[in-house]
């Protein structure tokens, strides 16, 4: 028998995502982010978390939300994506999800194209549809390795 999927639920506008839990470092509030110059626009900067640095990427802008919203229910949401730790601020985080197997549909076609080519599945709970993310492919590669160099510039200055 299938297990349970056991993720980390998160909103980005009026969605709610997934990620798997065991990727979650920890969920923030948002602390004050260093801006990095000559940063694409959906990377806000780095932080300090405890003695690291860690990039922060909004994951709103790069989900390409028009209104984003800063309130007291956003948060960092701290993951390891190629033993790299980033920042993602998002609407809200809080809830961790499970999802029986069964209950997780591939992703329809038209996520196969392009820049959609991070979702996973559907899970269906309660109701409620949760797109599957995968946190690699949101981050391609290049952006995965700019993103470590910018927090390394950061943590020499």
């Amino acid at each position: 028998m299938a297990k349970d999927l056991h993720l980390v639920g998160f909103r980005v506008g009026r969605e709610t995502f997934g990620v798997p839990i065991h990727l979650v470092h920890e969920i923030v509030r948002v602390p004050d982010v260093t801006a990095v110059p000559d940063a694409p626009d959906y990377i806000e900067g780095v932080i300090n978390l405890r003695g690291k640095i860690v990039s922060v990427i909004d994951l709103r802008k790069r989900f390409g939300e028009k209104q984003i919203t800063v309130d007291r229910k956003n948060r960092v949401m701290v993951v390891e994506v190629e033993k790299k730790l980033v920042g993602l601020i998002v609407d809200s985080a809080s809830e961790v999800l499970k999802i029986p197997a069964s209950e997780i549909e591939n992703p329809p076609n038209v996520f196969e194209e392009g820049d959609l080519n991070y979702v996973t599945g559907v899970g269906k709970l309660n109701g409620r549809l949760i797109i599957l993310v995968d946190l690699t492919k949101i981050l391609q590669r290049g952006e995965l390795k700019r993103i470590g160099e910018l927090a390394g510039a950061a943590g020499v200055a």
